[in-house]
């Protein structure tokens, strides 16, 4: 563990440099920074897994001093035979791509030119692995050019330089056996500074690490899950997806996921590659879900085994709600109905409706959900919410509800509420929970947020999982409990109200009352003596 926090801060630092030579030269909070970051850094990963496994199925290189001196004694045809023998999802890389390849040639000129070159050759190379669809069938290449980014031509060489100098002496390979949390906390790093939504469609970049995990392990629980498919139609950077997919195992499920901005997807690409599910980028579709769904079985949307979302929650999508209106498949995908346009304030349309109904629509017969909805969502009194909750509650198919602490996230104001959906939970009981009490509240730059200990987590996990009921946290419910409560999800309206009796004397209660009737008094008084003093006030404003 010791090894592992080390390596940690070696990673953050080095993610620490790459920033500070961007800023050195003019790029710091650039709108392009971030490109510039993640391909860096991701160039250096795929040169460090490539190392990995080709020692991995080579002795001789595995025992070698140093292995770039030795791969390099290779004939073209051992070369070629090497790599087919490496893991599939690893970057096929060329010798002339090693990174040290590179800083050996640093005094050349053009050294920019090189670096440019080598990144898009990589990404020609491994098109068919890491490629990002578009709706419309593009492929957005893994690398681009980077040093146009620099506006002065002069400083290009100098730029690249630095950018490639501090990946020489450091190395991911010790810990490419290490698992999700040590990943996550990397990823979690390296995009801090850019997953906010710059431009106002609907990427959710980051859901708060403890978030995600509730959501996985309850979805999954100790279960053992073979072959599935899971999905987030509003992916963002893939934070709820990496979750799910650990809990049930990277080789025992494919991700799917859709989003309408190119920044999520590049993003959510990165996840994938660090988390060792790199066979599933060809699922990434850059595009509008509820436009233009993707994935597909025939003519009919895809079914899912397991799905998880925290979807934009108020977005203007005035522009194509009437494409909505208008689709064959209105009826059923969008059954409760799609919310009208305000005269004002259109970037308040609750277009969350529209993907939880999307939800609901592409579970599998046995699938199961969960999704982020603002708490106001669980007892609404009519409407396209009264809707939902209706279908769910009348098809039997709600495991349960957890309401959230205040300020969970910290980019947002509104509570929150997960609901977990379960299509194979006819006849069971539902079971609801207010664990917005839970929590220790922090600063986080302007904002404040709630964060959860590890036994806060265990304890909402675990109290889900055992349906276990909890005096003023959690209760059991049936169906028709919750259909005689007009169809309400908020957990207090079911807790049993406590009434505490204490048992006291004739005298001690007679005194009680005359302590009581004395105050009475007192306040009467008062009240009449600042009613005097008012009206004398007003009298004189009279005359002035």
């Amino acid at each position: 563990m010791a090894d592992t926090q080390v390596f940690i801060e070696q990673t953050k630092a080095l993610v620490d440099k790459l920033k500070s030579t961007c800023a050195q030269y003019g790029l710091g909070n650039d709108g392009n920074e971030y490109k510039i970051i993640v391909q860096i850094f991701l160039y250096k990963f795929l040169n460090d897994k490539f190392a990995y496994e080709v020692k991995q199925v080579d002795d001789r290189l595995k025992n070698a001093e140093n292995w770039e001196q030795e791969v390099n004694k290779y004939s073209d045809e051992q070369y070629r035979e090497l790599l087919f023998k490496i893991n599939p999802s690893s970057a096929q890389l060329k010798r002339e791509h090693y990174i040290s390849y590179l800083f050996s040639r640093q005094t050349q000129p053009e050294f920019a030119t090189l670096l440019d070159d080598t990144l898009r050759d990589i990404a020609i190379s491994n098109n068919d692995i890491f490629a990002v669809k578009t709706g419309k069938g593009e492929k957005i290449q893994l690398f681009e050019t980077i040093s146009n980014y620099i506006s002065d031509v002069s400083e290009r060489d100098n730029f690249a330089r630095a950018i490639i100098n501090p990946l020489i002496n450091f190395s991911f390979e010790k810990m490419f056996n290490q698992k999700f949390d040590f990943f996550a906390t990397i990823f979690e790093y390296l995009i801090q500074d850019y997953n906010k939504d710059g431009g106002g469609k609907y990427a959710e970049y980051f859901t708060p690490h403890s978030v995600a995990e509730i959501m996985a392990k309850v979805l999954v629980g100790d279960k053992d899950v073979r072959n599935v498919k899971c999905y987030d139609p509003s992916a963002g950077s893939g934070s709820l997806l990496m979750s799910l997919a650990h809990a049930i195992g990277e080789d025992k499920c494919t991700i799917y996921s859709q989003d309408i901005s190119q920044k999520s997807s590049t993003m959510l690409r990165l996840n994938l590659i660090l988390n060792n599910l790199v066979h599933s980028i060809a699922n990434i579709i850059q595009g509008n879900t509820l436009t233009n769904p993707e994935h597909k079985d025939g003519n009919n949307l895809k079914k899912f085994d397991y799905i998880v979302s925290n979807p934009p929650f108020k977005l203007d999508f005035s522009e194509y709600r009437a494409d909505l209106d208008t689709q064959a498949d209105k009826k059923e995908r969008f059954f409760a109905g799609i919310p009208k346009i305000p005269n004002k304030d259109k970037d308040k349309m609750a277009i969350y409706l529209c993907f939880l109904q999307h939800i609901m629509y592409s579970l599998a017969d046995n699938g199961k959900a969960a999704v982020v909805v603002p708490t106001g969502f669980i007892t609404a009194q009519s409407g396209i919410e009264k809707k939902i909750r209706e279908r769910l509650i009348d098809r039997e198919m709600l495991r349960g509800v957890v309401s959230m602490p205040s300020n969970i996230f910290a980019t947002t104001g509104t509570n929150v509420s997960v609901l977990f959906i379960d299509k194979e939970n006819k006849g069971g009981q539902v079971l609801l929970m207010d664990a917005s009490k839970l929590g220790t509240k922090v600063k986080d730059g302007k904002n404040q947020k709630t964060v959860l200990s590890v036994d806060e987590e265990n304890k909402i996990i675990e109290t889900f999982n055992k349906q276990e009921v909890v005096d003023d946290f959690s209760i059991l419910v049936s169906y028709e409990d919750i259909k005689n409560k007009n169809y309400s999800l908020s957990a207090g309206q079911y807790f049993d109200v406590k009434i505490e009796y204490v048992d006291i004397t004739a005298e001690e209660f007679e005194a009680k009352m005359n302590e009581y009737k004395s105050n009475l008094k007192e306040y009467f008084k008062q009240s009449h003596e600042l009613e005097d003093e008012i009206q004398k006030q007003l009298e004189l404003l009279k005359y002035e």
